[in-house]
């Protein structure tokens, strides 16, 4: 598959047929959603473990290595999204009741969520693709209390403009360091303001960061979306 998903040397118009709303791209987003949602529930989550094992391995792997090549550097990208009819408030609520134990709607809002569940002890657990590969790793630091390194970042937004903040690290089952987050959410005339930071190891390639801000440009769309739908 090439990088760019959208580029086409030919331009299909539908011109009769179907007489439900959307365009071709909708229905076919409709069925590969359908697709995807029979194949994970066939599987079920260690199923999904099992059939992706060698995949983690390598993905693991890779980013282990990336984050012993970077000596503790990340670079980070940020993905901006703005959202009109529902507020910070809200959504948040929304994401708490869903990340508290909602697996089926947190795996939904991407095609490559393969699990997103919690240990014992609280601690989420995702496998999902960072770039090409596919990684299993756990977050720390999620919620209230921010990770130390998450006051000084750059990227950090005015408290006044951006009060719902979010920051965990993201790491391995060793403990290894590979990833943070970043995430900062405020409230604006007609609804409210995301803005979506992701580090990656500095040595990774800059497609892995691309393709996670790509990622959560997906996958936080159609959190939105549920939670608005939800409210409704």
């Amino acid at each position: 598959m090439t990088d760019n998903p959208t580029a086409a040397p030919v331009a299909v118009t539908l011109t009769a047929g179907p007489t439900g709303p959307g365009s071709i791209d909708d229905f076919e987003l409709f069925y590969a959603r359908r697709a995807v949602n029979r194949f994970r529930e066939r599987l079920g989550r260690q199923g999904l473990l099992d059939l992706l094992a060698a995949d983690i391995e390598e993905g693991n792997a890779f980013l282990r290595q990336s984050a012993l090549d970077s000596d503790g550097r990340f670079t980070g990208g940020t993905t901006v999204l703005t959202t009109q009819g529902l507020k910070a408030d809200s959504f948040l609520a929304w994401m708490e009741r869903a990340f508290a134990g909602d697996e089926a709607v947190l795996l939904a809002a991407h095609p490559e969520h393969y699990v997103m569940t919690n240990r014992a002890d609280g601690t989420p657990h995702v496998v999902e693709n960072i770039g090409p590969h596919v990684c299993s790793f756990y977050m720390g630091g999620w919620g209230a209390e921010a990770t130390a390194w998450a006051a000084d970042a750059d990227e950090v937004l005015p408290e006044s403009q951006f009060p719902y903040k979010m920051s965990s690290n993201l790491f391995l089952e060793d403990g290894t360091v590979v990833g943070r987050v970043l995430i900062q959410f405020g409230d604006t005339e007609d609804g409210f303001a995301s803005h979506l930071t992701v580090y990656m190891p500095a040595s990774c390639p800059e497609e892995v960061l691309e393709h996670h801000m790509r990622h959560f440009a997906v996958e936080f769309r159609n959190w939105i979306t549920a939670a608005a739908a939800a409210r409704s």
